[in-house]
């Protein structure tokens, strides 16, 4: 986060965070785990080091090990897109010398890879924060832009400390001179 008088900038996190490399690591490991256990039990050849799957029958268990394992490698190759990507990545740009909000980020494939919403500072009306605890807790900050338009200022993902949406909430609203809503 870089501010000075003029230009206050928030760095958006995506898709390479710690969470996305464990889940493609591991369903990269489990899908070609099943791939290669359908594959041996069809060439009654042990493909595996960890165990041996060459004489399992291949109708039913091995087609059944080679959707899962088809299944799950196209999972990893989803993720690991993502990940390379780097879907979601961007910034929150408040220019007060420009007049200028600019609200980037990284899309996935074709027409819409680059996201980018320009407002006015004139048109912001407030900083409203979204708190929701419990099993799926959630924790965002909108930007609210005329006419009572809600664009979301936070990386998606794991839900940051409340003390920190605070603290950016209120920095945020203080720099734009906006009032600070939901908290």
């Amino acid at each position: 986060m870089t501010a000075n008088n003029f230009i206050y900038k928030q760095q958006i996190i995506g898709s390479r965070r710690f969470s996305n490399y464990f889940w493609a690591i591991a369903v990269s490991f489990g899908g070609v785990g099943f791939l290669l256990a359908g594959l041996s039990s069809y060439l009654h050849t042990n493909l595996l080091i960890v165990s041996d799957t060459s004489e399992l029958q291949f109708i039913p268990q091995g087609i059944a090990l080679t959707f899962y394992g088809v299944a799950g490698t196209l999972l990893a190759s989803y993720l690991w897109l993502m990940i390379i990507l780097n879907v979601g990545s961007g910034y929150n740009e408040f220019d007060k010398k420009k007049g200028k909000v600019t609200i980037y980020r990284q899309g996935f494939l074709g027409k819409n890879r680059k996201i980018e919403l320009v407002y006015d500072i004139d048109d912001i009306q407030a900083i409203r924060a979204e708190i929701k605890e419990g099993l799926n807790p959630k924790r965002v900050l909108y930007l609210r832009v005329k006419p009572k338009r809600d664009i979301p200022l936070t990386s998606v993902g794991e839900p940051m400390p409340l003390s920190q949406l605070e603290n950016q909430g209120a920095e945020l609203a203080r720099f734009l001179t906006v009032p600070l809503e939901g908290l």
